[in-house]
């Protein structure tokens, strides 16, 4: 955020150095395998008109220094808008970030753009409570979503991944709605999500990250919304799924491991490793 108020209303120096530093980290993310830029200015400011502003100066900024397209991220329509239509469409398709069934008109603007677009599973109100209400929330606004034009292989759900220190049975919830949402609507979709956001408050991260990758692919995952620098489906799929920290962690994700007791206790033992 910090590099984004600089290139936009720094000096001259200022500016320089936060355009440097964007720059660095968008050849970052392409190395390490990016597809996609995600884009987010939501913290940049508190009025719109600021973020506005900023969505779209970033936008038009990383495109002369990315070789591949923006997903453009908000929390708010509008800025979404914003930074889609100051994209000029030079390193190809750009991806929305999101649709909902909270907000339906977003698919509108997809069409508009021509943008591929992630689809969450959440609800008018809130955040689904188990892997039924993902696929069914899913299963409407895909509905909406095909009705109007959009084309399933545009189509990237995110099933909504959450923190397994909340709750153990969350990574048995994602898994199987990963599962579910790939047998009812087919191999043309793709198969998202936040992968890292179920190790949130859990020790050896990256551990039960390559772990639930492996997982989530296993299930029907083709895609993910990641750091690459810190997170690789090929480092995933290489893991020794008989060694014990594997084992362990695929009892914590799915549910088997009552309160982390099991995983908590190898790792302070310092079986982890």
């Amino acid at each position: 955020m910090i590099a984004m108020w600089q290139g936009l209303n720094g000096t001259p120096e200022a500016s320089a150095q936060g355009k440097d530093y964007i720059r660095y980290e968008v050849n970052r993310q392409i190395k390490a395998g990016a597809h996609y830029l995600d884009l987010n200015v939501d913290e940049s400011s508190y009025r719109l008109d600021d973020q506005k502003q900023t969505m779209e100066w970033v936008v038009k900024y990383v495109e002369t220094v990315s070789t591949v397209p923006p997903s453009v991220d908000s929390s708010n329509p509008e800025i979404i808008e914003v930074g889609l239509n100051a994209y000029s469409g030079s390193q190809g398709r750009p991806m929305l970030n999101s649709i909902a069934l909270e907000r339906p008109e977003a698919i509108d603007m997809a069409l508009k753009y021509d943008a591929r677009a992630i689809i969450m599973a959440s609800n008018e109100v809130g955040m689904p409570s188990d892997s039924g209400e993902r696929v069914e929330n899913v299963g409407r606004i895909l509905e909406m979503a095909l009705t109007k034009g959009m084309a399933k292989e545009d189509i990237f759900v995110d099933p909504l991944f959450f923190p397994i220190a909340v709750d153990a049975n969350y990574g048995r919830h994602a898994l199987d709605a990963i599962s579910r949402i790939r047998a009812d609507f087919g191999d043309e979709i793709h198969i998202a999500g936040g992968m890292s956001n179920v190790s949130f408050g859990i020790p050896k991260r990256r551990l039960v990250n390559d772990v639930f990758l492996y997982l989530a692919i296993e299930s029907g995952a083709d895609a993910g919304i990641v750091d690459p620098i810190t997170t690789s489906a090929s480092r995933s799929l290489s893991i020794d799924i008989k060694s014990k920290p594997v084992e362990l962690a695929m009892e914590l994700l799915q549910g088997n491991d009552d309160f982390a007791m099991n995983y908590i206790n190898a790792f302070r033992n310092g079986d982890l490793e």
